[in-house]
């Protein structure tokens, strides 16, 4: 099954990919060596974390590389919707509390809702989804049901 990422998104995990691949897996096989240069591996701790840490940067660049290769490369400023979608990015109001806020709907590994991005698996992203300007959505959150208007809506 193919997962959306954002353009933005694409370009994190490239970036993380590049960081993993270029500085800390040669950083990991120098602790390895270093560590092998020690003596006796069986009771050596430097070499255990070292190559735990190995596998753990190996799993990593693994994930990413499924993700990239899986991806289904959205760039939200194409889209032309008048629902909410993958990419869109929503202005929302509490009304309850009338507080406004806006979020975009991004891939997994993109959300950061401090920064406005909200997973595409997120309960308030699921509610969302294919609603129109104006349209109240109810949320279930840990304090009971939240109930939001769709103040806009843009792609960019």
């Amino acid at each position: 099954m193919s997962m959306p990422l954002t353009i933005r998104g694409k370009q994190m995990l490239e970036a993380e990919l590049k960081k993993l691949i270029h500085e800390e897996r040669p950083a990991v096989i120098r602790q390895i060596e270093e560590a092998r240069s020690h003596g006796d591996l069986s009771e050596n701790a430097e070499y255990d974390a070292a190559k735990e840490k190995q596998a753990l940067v190996e799993g990593r660049i693994q994930d990413i590389q499924g993700k990239i290769a899986g991806a289904e490369v959205v760039d939200p400023s194409t889209i032309k919707s008048e629902t909410v979608v993958f990419g869109a990015t929503v202005k929302i109001m509490d009304l309850e509390s009338e507080d406004e806020v806006t979020y975009q709907i991004v891939g997994v590994d993109e959300a950061d809702v401090k920064a406005g991005y909200i997973s595409i698996l997120s309960p308030l992203a699921r509610a969302l989804i294919g609603k129109r300007v104006g349209d109240v959505v109810v949320v279930a959150s840990p304090k009971g049901e939240k109930e939001y208007e769709i103040l806009s809506l843009l792609f960019k």
